[in-house]
């Protein structure tokens, strides 16, 4: 990468944290310095500066920002169906696709160094990706835009036959992780996160990773609060702003429910430090209550590089690059701007633990690890034929293993990079 320019990896990770919770940073050091892919999920600012150096291809499409592997896994749709796709947006802008080509590639070699595959099995697993993208995108380019919209990939048919090629103690793994799917749900989190005080459900507090919004303000960060009441007050008037952003039949569904109560909840690696909530609300007719999660939106690591998102609202960035990206996207995802004395929030707002599971891939092989990537590869091409020039992109490939050949070679170069980032961080982090 001809940058012409120092690159300072440290210096990118510092400039971030200045906004974020000071007491939160801790764990944020804690959860990246575990491995190099830990590092790798929470230095997505690191790679975009990286990926800025060099030059790109000119066809933009709306990008995840954050492709890599662990940011895909199983959600259920609204039609109650367990799905495969990206789920995670917080750095999502228009780009040059190959940027998310290549981070999500980068991740497959990281992945296969941490698992102990050998040199050629790492690269070999970054190939096989990048081909299965490039053959994906042709196949969308030969299709209809109305099917490309309508496609998606149905989670458990694919990921039984990952299990089939897999061993068995895999092959088990992946079946349970399939009925832990559906067993995460917003009823179960209830009963996990949260007990019964005086007849009133409330969130248990377990800081730094869960604290009650009541206990936030006996520390100052609601200074200007001067109860509980009148705290949550100012809260259920933001629940009502991030409802405004909805299509009315879904405003008039979380119109049926109130906010009862509500805590901070520290979630992921790289988002550690910003601004995350769990809203308890209550059903007016006394039924199952509804689980939300608000999480602060900040600028995405890749306007400094692209260029400003056309949305003011973070929160709308994220909402709308989810909506073009994904192909069933949560009926309750919203966003909402919060303001008060010296602090400036954008939000986004969705269910909490939907069906939601991630794939643990700390075990898997070269086989199983290339097709996992090929399930991965597949989806970030439909994202990208949704919200890009799909036969432009397929034309610009044109024979995929040449392509693919030439990002098993930046992957393996970049998770090389990451390592000794990862070395220099720790021994930051320790200092």
């Amino acid at each position: 990468m001809d940058r012409g320019r120092p690159r300072d990896a440290l210096a990118l990770l510092r400039s971030q944290e200045s906004a974020r919770i000071p007491e939160l940073l801790a764990v944020r050091h804690e959860r990246m310095g575990v491995s190099p892919f830990t590092f790798f999920r929470g230095a997505a600012i690191v790679m975009a500066d990286d990926l800025s150096a060099g030059p790109h291809t000119g066809l933009i499409t709306q990008l995840c920002g954050d492709a890599h592997l662990a940011n895909f896994g199983a959600y259920g749709s609204p039609e109650r169906r367990l799905v495969f796709d990206l789920n995670d947006f917080d750095e999502t802008l228009p780009g040059p696709f190959e940027w998310d080509v290549k981070r999500l590639c980068a991740s497959m070699a990281i992945a296969a160094i941490d698992n102990g595959l050998s040199e050629a099995d790492v690269r070999q697993a970054a190939v096989n990706t990048a081909a299965a993208y490039g053959a994906a995108m042709a196949t969308f380019a030969e299709r209809p835009m109305l099917d490309v919209w309508y496609s998606r990939m149905d989670a458990e048919e694919q990921l039984d036959k990952l299990a089939d090629g897999s061993s068995k103690r895999l092959a088990k793994g992946i079946s349970k992780g399939i009925g832990r799917a559906r067993k995460r749900t917003a009823l179960r989190a209830l009963s996990k996160l949260t007990e019964e005080v005086d007849g009133k459900r409330r969130f248990v507090a377990d800081p730094p990773l869960l604290v009650p919004t009541e206990d936030l303000q006996d520390i100052g960060i609601f200074d200007n609060v001067r109860s509980v009441e009148e705290l949550y007050d100012w809260m259920r008037g933001l629940v009502v702003l991030y409802a405004d952003s909805l299509p009315r039949e879904r405003r008039l569904l979380v119109e049926n429910y109130t906010l009862t109560h509500a805590a901070r909840k520290v979630v992921g690696v790289g988002s550690v430090g910003t601004r995350a909530w769990v809203l308890l609300m209550e059903a007016k007719d006394g039924r199952d209550p509804l689980l939300l999660q608000a999480k602060e939106a900040t600028r995405s690591v890749l306007a400094d590089y692209l260029g400003e998102s056309e949305h003011g609202n973070q929160g709308q960035r994220v909402v709308e690059g989810q909506r073009i990206m994904q192909a069933a996207s949560d009926v309750l995802l919203g966003w909402l701007h919060s303001e008060r004395p010296g602090v400036s929030v954008d939000y986004y707002v969705r269910q909490l633990r939907d069906w939601k599971h991630s794939i643990d891939t700390a075990n898997f092989d070269g086989e199983a690890l290339s097709e996992y990537g090929r399930l991965c590869a597949w989806t970030l091409a439909r994202a990208h034929a949704r919200g890009g020039d799909r036969i432009a992109i397929s034309s610009y490939l044109g024979d995929t293993r040449e392509f693919a050949e030439a990002i098993g070679d930046f992957s393996l170069a970049y998770a090389g990079i990451t390592a000794r980032d990862h070395a220099e961080f720790v021994a930051a982090t320790r200092s």
